[in-house]
């Protein structure tokens, strides 16, 4: 997994999920209502920092000496791994809206509107069940790999079935020209949203470039500047409307963004949040892919064939005997 650009220190995992001497737990065979469950695997894994190839299964429930309140068996299992995989209990109440354990987490309510879209450029189905959004830095090197990612092979992957978002979280004292850059983009996006998107794209793959061997801020937010009135130009946008957004460099917008990011606890750059479930970093296509399916099934749609996850399944010869793929 690649380091993201953090803020701060990211928090620690959780205590009672380091590895377990036990044997695989086994998978609960009993699985409360499918939303509910969704909802419980998205808390848990942005509540507990749980790895996102880690699988989780939820399941049974049974009756619990505490009033009001059900025992529930969560399994993590890391496949391949038995020596990493662990079976932990919890509470959950009668009516399926709070999860406890050592804390107590809300568990009400859509997993995917844990993190509003708001007004912010769509890129992909805009119809689409599955939502993934975005925290991003436009100077975060990782945030680039997984723009990367993201366009054009996972867009290209999924055909419609989600749909991208980016919210802004741009890192000051890491990136001194990140919330210029951040600013211009929204005054692309006032106008056009394929402005925008051209405009991030480019920033994401062109930073070091921008940034240059100097690091002269002063000149990074000049080539900024000229870079969003190109792009302007290219999408026929009206240059004295963006001319003067450009020069006031109004940062309310972006702070705002960054408020929300703060009170979802998110302190890196990129920070996923994917139908609800949280992934930090720029992920391999394979650990990223497996994420964005389960979000899928929780919708009731089937993913498309995971070449990835293909691969690594044995391949069975003609004579009935399996043979690993190399």
């Amino acid at each position: 997994m690649v380091v993201p650009c953090q803020a701060q220190n990211p928090t620690s995992a959780d205590a009672s999920l380091k590895p377990a001497a036990a044997s695989t737990p086994s998978v609960p065979s009993k699985l409360i209502d499918p939303a509910v469950s969704r909802n419980i695997e998205v808390t848990l894994r942005s509540k507990l920092r749980i790895p996102p190839d880690y699988e989780i299964h939820v399941g049974p429930r049974t009756p619990s000496a505490m009033p009001g309140f059900d025992n529930l068996q969560v399994a993590f299992i890391l496949p391949g791994d038995p020596a990493h995989s662990q079976m932990l209990n919890f509470l959950i109440s009668n009516d399926n809206k709070t999860l406890e354990r050592v804390a107590r987490w809300d568990i009400a309510g859509n997993a995917a509107d844990i993190v509003p879209i708001g007004n912010r450029p769509i890129r992909g189905n805009a119809k689409a069940k599955v939502v993934i959004v975005n925290f991003d830095d436009l100077e975060c090197p990782f945030c680039g790999k997984l723009y990367s990612e993201l366009f054009p092979d996972t867009l290209n992957h999924y055909k419609g079935l989600i749909k991208i978002v980016y919210r802004d979280m741009p890192i000051p004292e890491l990136h001194p020209w990140a919330m210029h850059a951040a600013v211009n983009a929204n005054c692309l996006a006032s106008q056009s949203v394929t402005a925008y998107w051209n405009y991030v794209g480019y920033l994401h793959t062109h930073g070091e470039q921008i940034t240059g061997p100097d690091g002269n801020v002063k000149r990074s937010q000049a080539q900024l500047d000229i870079l969003a009135l190109d792009e302007g130009n290219k999408d026929k946008l009206d240059k004295d409307k963006l001319s003067a957004c450009i020069a006031k460099q109004d940062e309310t917008p972006v702070r705002k963004e960054m408020k929300l990011a703060s009170r979802l606890g998110v302190d890196q750059t990129p920070t996923m949040y994917i139908n609800g479930e949280v992934v930090a970093g720029a992920l391999p296509l394979k650990i990223l892919w497996r994420v964005i399916d389960r979000a899928l099934v929780a919708e009731g749609v089937t993913p498309p064939p995971n070449p990835y996850e293909q691969a690594a399944k044995p391949a069975v010869t003609d004579a009935g005997h399996a043979q690993a793929k190399h």
